[in-house]
């Protein structure tokens, strides 16, 4: 592939996924974008990068569908357990206190993929329902994808991806069996909305947030996407909203709005100035 073809490539995912590529991964795009190759006619990444520097609405499509495929779509009910446990013991119940009666929790699944995390997350809700009593509990899944967010609305996982994580009881109480597949219940899909959506889209018109998970998103970003991805999430926060990262990733040097809540790894809540508001912290630790 010429320079100039990467080149325009590599643009390309920065400015319309926040991806960064060096020209190590070109063998990514080569795996990735082969079958794009054959639907458009395009014989190599040459002509497929000419394909993309038009105006037309045809440059467009072939635009959002190399960006599908080449974001990273991996995704598994209750992905590491521990953020999942703390929302279950720690900032449900916490938010839960904290709110007045009629008051709505949202909860948003950023980068949310072919559905697992928001699905998890309903699955929590519903297991309680006991204590969170009559109150309203909206998550809103978003992805870049169309393609992974009909998926996500579908709620039908294959028997490979309902072992990966997923609890067996979870799995007997929650799906039933659709021919190879597995099928989740219409109440647990009733709770989540899916919504396509880049996350580098201002987020104000997605309202505010009590818990944000956007998690394995961040390592696929240069400094500068990261520090404005934060910024933007950070103000579509609840004041003692919190902020789920994956194991890796982190705001220190990154973000200044955010500060880690104390001995839990990979939650945050917004950075507090003086005295203006109490750490969901402490409201936790009296739940």
């Amino acid at each position: 592939m010429k320079p100039r073809s990467f080149d325009v490539l590599a643009t390309l995912l920065h400015r319309g996924s926040g991806l960064v590529i060096g020209p190590e991964k070109q063998y990514l795009l080569e795996t990735r974008l082969g079958a794009i190759m054959r639907d458009v006619g395009a014989r190599d990444l040459d002509e497929l990068a000419d394909r993309l520097q038009g105006s037309s609405a045809a440059s467009a499509e072939i635009e959002r569908k190399v960006i599908e495929a080449m974001t990273t779509n991996e995704s598994f009910f209750f992905r590491d357990e521990k953020p999942f446990a703390h929302v279950r013991t720690v900032a449900l119940p916490a938010l839960h206190a904290a709110r007045p009666p009629g008051a709505k929790i949202r909860i948003w699944s950023a980068a949310s993929s072919s559905g697992q995390e928001a699905y998890s997350l309903a699955m929590i809700v519903a297991e309680l329902r006991h204590t969170l009593g009559n109150r309203t509990v909206e998550i809103l899944g978003t992805d870049l994808s169309r393609e992974q967010v009909v998926r996500a609305q579908e709620g039908v996982y294959t028997q490979f991806e309902v072992q990966r994580g997923l609890p067996m009881t979870h799995l007997v109480k929650y799906f039933r069996k659709d021919g190879l597949n597995w099928r989740l219940n219409d109440t647990i899909r009733s709770m989540v909305t899916f919504r396509e959506w880049n996350l580098l889209a201002d987020p104000r018109p997605l309202g505010e947030f009590d818990i944000v998970f956007c998690r394995n998103v961040l390592i696929y970003f240069d400094r500068p996407t990261k520090t404005r991805v934060l910024d933007m999430v950070a103000r579509q926060m609840a004041a003692d909203g919190l902020l789920y990262l994956g194991g890796a990733e982190t705001v220190l040097g990154i973000s200044d709005k955010f500060e880690i809540l104390p001995d839990n790894r990979g939650v945050y809540e917004k950075t507090r100035s003086g005295t203006a508001r109490p750490s969901l912290a402490t409201i936790g630790a009296r739940v």
